[in-house]
C-alpha cells in the first residue's frame, strides 16, 4: 500500500482532526462572542464526522435482517448524531440570543469592550 493511499484510508480522520483544530482556534483567538459561536458550531461538526466515520464498516450495510448480508453496519452513531444535531441547533439558537442581549446591553460583541465596560460600571459603583 502506497503512502498516498495510506493517508486517503483516513481521510475522515485527517478532515476531523483540521475541524477540531480550526474549531478551538477561533474560540480561543477571537474576542468577537458570533465568530466564538461559529468556531463551537465548526468543533462540534468535527464530532459528528467522527462518530459517523466510526459506525461505518466497509462492506456493511444497513440492520436489516437477511440471509443475502452477513456484515451490518452500527446504526447507533448516526441515531445519536441526529439527537446531536437537535441539541446544537438549539444550543446555537441560545447562544445567539445571548450574543443579541448582550449586544443591546453593551452595544458590542467584543469581548475586550464589554469587560471595559464593565470595569467602568464597577469603578462607578
Amino acid at each position: 500500500m502506497s503512502l498516498l493511499s495510506e493517508i486517503f484510508a483516513y481521510f475522515n480522520y485527517w478532515v476531523v482532526v483540521i475541524l477540531i483544530m480550526l474549531g478551538m482556534y477561533v474560540v480561543m483567538a477571537n474576542p468577537n462572542l458570533v465568530k466564538k459561536v461559529i468556531g463551537l458550531n465548526i468543533f462540534q461538526t468535527a464530532v459528528f464526522i467522527f462518530y459517523i466515520s466510526m459506525g461505518e464498516i466497509e462492506g456493511g450495510t444497513a440492520p436489516i435482517l437477511d440471509d443475502a448480508f452477513t456484515r451490518y453496519a452500527n446504526p447507533l452513531p448516526h441515531v445519536l448524531i441526529l439527537t446531536a444535531i437537535v441539541v446544537g441547533v438549539a444550543t446555537t439558537a441560545l447562544a445567539l440570543a445571548l450574543a443579541v442581549r448582550i449586544y443591546r446591553a453593551y452595544e458590542s460583541v467584543e469581548e475586550d469592550e464589554i469587560d471595559a465596560e464593565d470595569a467602568r460600571a464597577e469603578v462607578q459603583e
